[in-house]
């Protein structure tokens, strides 16, 4: 699963790698240390039909909440989206088929539990390089927020999982879909709408080969969010 990840680039930098035509919303502090339910950057091809689709930078909040959703409660829930499944469940098909997003992210954590520990590892890029997690985006109706106002569609987002395996398979059995930089406008082409096309489209992604480094047990808490979290411990 993803449950803590890093965002520490600037909005200017993934403006750039991710050839971004507009920023919604103020500018991102960074994060070492991201939580579920945190308000969080995704890129997203907002498509119009007076328009051609338009490369966003948009903040939202982790964990996806359907149309449906009664209340806010339900997305800390549904942070991560099993890749297998996404076309079929009925929290995610409507999203897998036509609200695809980009979360980038520097590198994510995950414990590995032992008999009498728990380790934490942080598993990024070999060249460090940023990692776009495939996401999915929906907008849920605020029933408590008028009809016009600005705040009654609540952005939400949810990363997509699969079964680990290289270096990470050895710490925790599932994680993060990772696209290449080649295939991110594939995944947010709003053209691609069948589930079959889209099914396609997630077992054409490639299994990334990450590297984890062991570090501080101080990343366990979600007050702590500093550099040093990143910093290998013997």
């Amino acid at each position: 699963m993803c449950g803590r990840y890093v965002s520490a680039r600037n909005d200017r930098e993934l403006r750039l790698l991710f050839d971004v035509a507009e920023r919604v919303g103020e500018r991102s502090a960074p994060s070492w240390n991201v939580a579920p339910t945190d308000t969080v950057r995704i890129v997203l091809d907002d498509a119009h039909k007076d328009r051609p689709p338009a490369r966003q930078l948009r903040d939202v909040r982790w964990g996806l909440l359907p149309v449906w959703a009664e209340d806010r409660r339900s997305g800390a829930r549904m942070i991560n989206a099993r890749s297998e499944t996404i076309t079929e469940k009925p929290a995610f098909r409507s999203a897998a088929a036509r609200r695809r997003c980009v979360v980038p992210a520097d590198g994510y954590y995950e414990w590995q539990k032992s008999r009498d520990r728990t380790t934490p590892f942080y598993l990024h890029a070999p060249d460090e390089s940023v990692l776009p997690f495939a996401g999915l985006y929906e907008r849920w109706p605020d029933p408590d927020v008028a009809e016009h106002d600005p705040a009654k569609w609540v952005w939400t987002c949810t990363i997509l999982t699969r079964p680990a395996t290289d270096t990470h398979g050895h710490i925790h059995d599932r994680a993060p879909v990772i696209l290449p930089l080649a295939m991110v406008g594939d995944w947010l082409d709003t053209a691609t709408t069948r589930p079959g096309a889209v099914r396609a489209l997630v077992d054409a992604i490639p299994e990334a080969h990450l590297v984890p480094r062991r570090v501080d047990p101080a990343v366990g808490s979600v007050r702590t969010d500093e550099p040093w979290l990143i910093d290998p411990v013997d």
